[in-house]
């Protein structure tokens, strides 16, 4: 007997130790754990490791009271935001910015605004994605009105902000409940809710509102047959509602969570068992405890916030009184600063005192020394004009001799033209006389016609004195050049005398006669100018002939001397020489 005892237990434990493990990856809300399992009569899945998710299957009516442990709290709060941001619980826009504000509240703590800047919620998953398709705002706009929230929930722990959280969550109409596509017996499709209150018949595209419930206290029995449910209420009156589900594991699904969340519903309305007594005193004990702990944290928090604020106060009054001191050192070192300026623009002035009495001695004598040159600059300035008077006289002679000249000019032209006409009256004259020699009458002898045409020839005769011409022509050369000469220092002295008085004029003492001579000057326009204008000069230096005349019935030979007339022109080179004998 012992024998075969000893031999079976050894084959045994040969079995245990034969027996083969696989890989077991449990996954949390936070983190994930592996574990290594025996292989024994379970069936389980081929693949590893084999994947399990720690959830909540069933939802507390109440998480205020039911979740007593914080860790508890913890990973169900991480389990409904999941669901909340995945949409498998419809929340609205304006619910889900308050969520969000204090799902940022349990991550980050209490809001600074020094810490959380603009931007720090960039990076996190807060809001479903059809709450931010339904609105035309940016992530910045979504993030400040989050982050204005969260600065409203000052003072509350993380776990009470989770707890805030989950408040606001079971207030959902789609919180906690399962839903199971099923048929009535007419064959149309329906939803079933199941949750902790009881349950939900759907429409399939309702899922808010459900078209009856039966709660868990008015349910008098569920029966499973193969794939049809039968809900018996617990009023006979009402009629049994039979559905249908057409697979077999979520048959028994169903089934499971109706006796699941009908055994809570009715255990959370009964007194609660001495564990569940001790585990919620202890919570009870633990939450005394931590509010006693952040009382204390918050006064010494207050406290120090106080000392921090009064020594701040001390610092800014320390600083404060600093800058007065150093701003009264400074106005002191301006004060003597501006002592020094003023003694010494005392002194400064004193000294322009000095030089500006020295200054007034010497234009006092600058004064007697311009008068006393003002008075000789009088008696010369009476000399210069008396100057200029003498040399207007002197000028307004050369004009009149000028005139003079001009007119014998005009005279001799007129000569000119006579002596031209008689010139021309003897030419006609002498033809005349030429034609009637030629064509004389047949009668007369060719020996008178040849002596009177001898005659004739003899007493014509053509004469000019080219030594006369010459001596006449150098001597009015000679008067034109000393003209010029006169003329030119003529006007160079006034000039050298407009110079000299120039000076001393008093252009407000001019005249009207005074301004209108300048600018003439200035123009180089006069009367003289003006009259040269009139004038046509001519230049006559070739010889005249001299004619001897014979007239028909007298011999004339008639020699008058050389009639010279010249005139000249100031400023010009223009000379007439005209000879003339008749």
């Amino acid at each position: 007997m012992a024998s075969a005892l000893a031999a079976k237990i050894g084959l045994n434990s040969l079995k245990r130790r034969q027996a083969k493990n696989f890989s077991v990856r449990i996954c949390t809300m936070e983190s994930d754990m592996e574990f290594s399992c025996e292989v024994l009569d379970q069936e389980v899945p081929k693949e590893e490791p084999i994947t399990l998710h720690f959830l909540a299957k069933f939802y507390p009516e109440n998480a205020e009271e039911e979740l007593v442990q914080d860790i508890t709290q913890h990973l169900y709060f991480l389990q409904v935001k999941k669901k909340i941001l995945e949409e498998e619980i419809h929340c609205p826009p304006e619910a889900s910015v308050l969520l969000a504000s204090y799902a940022v509240h349990a991550k980050y703590g209490e809001y600074d605004p020094i810490v959380h800047k603009p931007g720090f919620l960039a990076q996190e998953e807060l809001l479903p994605k059809r709450v931010i398709n339904l609105y035309q705002m940016t992530a910045e706009m979504w993030e400040e009105r989050i982050t204005a929230c969260y600065a409203e929930h000052r003072g509350r722990t993380r776990d009470e902000a989770e707890m805030e959280y989950l408040k606001i969550a079971q207030d959902l109409d789609m919180y906690g409940v399962n839903y199971f596509p099923i048929r009535n017996k007419k064959g149309t499709d329906l939803l079933l809710g199941v949750d902790a209150l009881g349950l939900h018949i759907y429409e399939p595209d309702n899922r808010l509102t459900p078209k009856c419930s039966f709660p868990w206290n008015e349910i008098r029995n569920i029966s499973y047959s193969d794939k049809e449910f039968t809900i018996k209420p617990l009023d006979k009156k009402t009629n049994v509602f039979k559905f249908n589900s057409s697979r077999l594991r979520v048959n028994k699904l169903i089934l499971q969570l109706c006796i699941g969340n009908h055994d809570l519903f009715m255990r959370r309305r009964r007194v609660d068992s001495l564990e569940v007594q001790q585990m919620k005193a202890q919570a009870r004990e633990e939450r005394a405890r931590k509010q006693v702990e952040r009382q204390r944290l918050q006064r010494e928090k207050q406290l120090r916030e106080e000392a921090e604020r009064a020594r701040d106060e001390l610092e800014r009054r320390l600083i404060q009184l600093q800058d007065e001191a150093h701003m009264a050192n400074e106005a002191l070192l301006r004060s003597e600063q501006t002592a020094d300026l003023l003694a010494e623009k005392a002194q400064i002035a004193e000294e322009e005192a000095k030089l500006l009495a020295q200054k007034a001695a010497e234009a006092e004598t600058e004064m007697q020394r311009i008068k006393v040159t003002a008075i000789r600059g009088q008696e010369e300035r009476r000399l210069m004009e008396q100057k200029m008077l003498e040399a207007e006289m002197l000028a307004l002679k050369m004009a009149e001799e000028s005139e003079r000249r001009a007119k014998e000019a005009e005279q001799l032209k007129l000569d000119l033209q006579e002596a031209r006409e008689s010139e021309r009256r003897a030419k006609h004259k002498l033809l005349e006389i030429t034609s009637k020699a030629v064509y004389t009458s047949p009668g007369l002898p060719p020996d008178s016609l040849d002596s009177d045409l001898s005659f004739s020839r003899e007493n014509l005769s053509f004469d000019f004195k080219d030594t006369d011409m010459k001596r006449l022509s150098m001597e009015i050369e000679k008067e034109k050049v000393e003209y010029m000469e006169k003329s030119k220092h003529l006007q160079e002295q006034l000039n050298e005398l407009k110079t000299e008085i120039e000076s001393l004029k008093l252009k407000e003492r001019e005249t009207p006669l005074d301004i209108i001579h300048n600018q003439n000057t200035e123009q180089g326009t006069s009367k003289h100018s003006n009259f040269k204008k009139v004038l046509v000069s001519t230049d006559y230096s070739s010889k005249m002939h001299c004619t001897h005349v014979i007239l028909p019935h007298r011999s004339l030979s008639v020699h008058t001397q050389a009639v010279t007339h010249s005139w000249l022109v100031k400023k010009s080179t223009c000379t007439a020489v005209v000879n003339i004998f008749f």
